[in-house]
């Protein structure tokens, strides 16, 4: 058995935040569905399309850092964990609400028999008990940092965190479209040898699982996909690129997903693997520029020649997102340059750990990455058409 200084000595420096390359998402397809030629036939050059306006979204967006006894046992585990855990998020629905927020990343652990996480590592050497939540011990996703380790969530279940945005959404229907992000996780070696969780890997069934629980929270008409955007005969790529996004009128009170998960033989290609141009499915890939799922994609530091390289993907047509604040020491430094440069980026999804005032006092720092005049969403600064108005995207009564 490993003790705990052995497990320590270990796992020190083992968790350092990851930063994602730049890529870029969705995919592609040919579904002759009613819903998809009408979505985008209605936008036209007087109306502002949901690819046209600029919002906040929010980086691990469940998460809670570890309290107590926990938070001691982790420290011991890696002593670099407060260089990348030491933020929490409000709840979804304040997230939404109260901060603002229009997208919300969510990290996904497979679970597919069920109570695989429920007694982490972290809490057993604490000699805590295990997670007392009966939801963790039933199949499906479970949504956490990293497993055994960083585990603390608002919403333990990818279905619960769904049920909190639908709910949400629900009292707020004319709100723009909610981005949902999911990066799919796998619990890591070195937890795993010391007596964690081992994860199974990532199949076309557990893939096939995700889009199962989204369908369970949301209808077809809540959902925007990739059968509402391809056209006939042409790739995902080729009818963002020709036709457009559709209107925000068409897309309010609406849901989008996709995943971060990219690079050729991995997550993406089983995903897309029997769903070309990802006909039938709920979440949009990531795909590169060329690539028929290409839609979505992720150019997360805005410095540099990347701001230009995220000004010509807006102009062209794809959604971007970047991030406004990474790494911790730009929010102790309290260098608002990295947030002003994403935001004139035109990134439509700008993603932030402190999405409101005061959440970064514990570092003696007034940091906080938000749109000018504290704004839920804004006419994108690259690409919104003339006549759009800040003031008319969204009604005051969905906030």
């Amino acid at each position: 058995m490993i003790s705990r200084a052995s497990l320590g000595a270990m796992l020190a420096a083992a968790f350092a935040t990851v930063i994602t390359t730049a890529v870029v998402p969705p995919a592609v397809s040919a579904r002759t569905n009613q819903a998809a030629t009408p979505a985008t036939a209605t936008a036209s050059a007087s109306k502002t399309r949901m690819n046209e306006i600029q919002f906040m979204g929010a980086h691990n967006a469940y998460h809670r850092e570890l309290q107590g006894a926990e938070l001691a046992q982790a420290l011991r585990m890696d002593p670099t964990y407060p260089s990348w855990g030491f933020y929490s998020h409000a709840s979804i629905a304040d997230l939404l609400g109260r901060q603002h927020v229009r997208a919300v990343e969510l990290d996904l652990l497979p679970d597919p028999d069920g109570g695989l996480y429920r007694y982490p590592l972290v809490r057993k050497l604490a000699g805590l008990g295990p997670v007392e939540d009966p939801a963790m011990a039933a199949p499906g996703m479970k949504v956490m940092h990293v497993a055994d380790l960083d585990v603390n969530s608002t919403c333990r279940t990818f279905v619960s965190c769904l049920q909190q945005v639908r709910k949400w959404s629900k009292a707020h229907p004319e709100h723009v479209p909610v981005i949902l992000q999911l990066e799919l996780k796998e619990t890591d070696n070195r937890l795993e040898q010391a007596g964690g969780a081992v994860s199974p890997p990532w199949d076309r069934a557990l893939l096939d699982g995700i889009d199962q629980e989204i369908r369970s929270v949301f209808s077809e008409s809540q959902l925007i996909t990739a059968d509402d955007l391809r056209r006939p005969g042409l790739t995902l790529e080729q009818s963002i690129l020709k036709y457009g996004w559709p209107d925000l009128d068409w897309a309010r009170g609406k849901v989008m997903f996709f995943f971060d998960n990219g690079g050729p033989g991995t997550i993406r290609d089983m995903y897309l693997d029997g769903h070309p141009s990802l006909q039938g499915r709920a979440v949009f890939t990531r795909g590169n520029p060329g690539d028929a799922d290409a839609a979505i994609t992720m150019v997360n530091d805005p410095r540099g020649a990347n701001e230009a390289t995220i000004r010509d993907l807006v102009k062209r047509g794809y959604f971007v997102r970047t991030r406004s604040d990474e790494p911790l020491q730009s929010v102790i430094d309290e260098d608002f340059a990295r947030v002003q440069t994403a935001l004139a980026s035109g990134a439509q999804m700008v993603t932030t750990d402190f999405p409101s005032v005061g959440m970064a006092a514990r570092y003696d720092s007034d940091f906080v990455a938000e749109l000018p005049g504290g704004r839920v969403v804004r006419c994108n600064p690259v690409s919104a058409p003339r006549n759009c108005r800040d003031d008319r995207l969204e009604p005051t009564s969905s906030r």
